[in-house]
């Protein structure tokens, strides 16, 4: 290869990647002064295991999760329709959150839900993080007339099963606030 081939090939790359300053800008990316919203995550005992913030961003909403003291393992995480968690299951926080009525999973092909957030795996020391950014959704959404909850659940979500991934038990939950 010659040095003409390589600045040929390198001034491809340059004028491809200065395209991208004339496109929209992507979904996710921060929005000043965008609202947030944070829950607070306790497991039926009452004990804090964490937090979940929901923040607006370009296209979507961005949830970011931060789990402390949880049982180590890979675990369903998502969130649901209604602003309720009453031990010990945490039914009342309803079903997942899904406002455009797909199905579960984002291996689904009628999917996914707007609650459907990746898995939360969770370490050997009980900390895991996790974050996605749900395109379309909406803080006024998340914080409708019965608001919103954010749910981990015993076991791994398997990312197909409508409704709710096989996920299992919940053992935490956290009711959205404005921040």
């Amino acid at each position: 290869m010659n040095n003409l081939t390589i600045a040929v090939g390198l001034g491809a790359c340059v004028l491809a990647l200065a395209g991208c300053d004339d496109r929209k800008l992507e979904t996710g990316m921060p929005t000043a002064g965008g609202a947030s919203a944070i829950a607070t995550l306790q497991t039926a005992a009452g004990a804090n295991v964490g937090r979940v913030t929901a923040t607006e961003v370009t296209g979507g909403l961005r949830f970011t999760v931060d789990a402390k003291d949880m049982p180590a393992g890979t675990h369903g995480a998502h969130v649901h329709t209604t602003g309720r968690c009453d031990a010990p299951g945490f039914e009342t926080a309803g079903g997942h959150w899904n406002p455009t009525s797909m199905k579960h999973g984002t291996m689904n092909p009628q999917g996914p839900h707007q609650g459907d957030i990746p898995n939360l795996i969770i370490d050997s020391a009980g900390r895991g993080t996790v974050a996605a950014t749900v395109p379309g959704a909406t803080m006024a959404g998340l914080l409708d007339t019965d608001g919103a909850a954010f749910v981990v659940h015993a076991e791994a979500d398997d990312l197909k099963t409508d409704p709710s991934g096989n996920s299992g038990a919940r053992i935490a939950c956290g009711v959205f606030q404005p921040s």
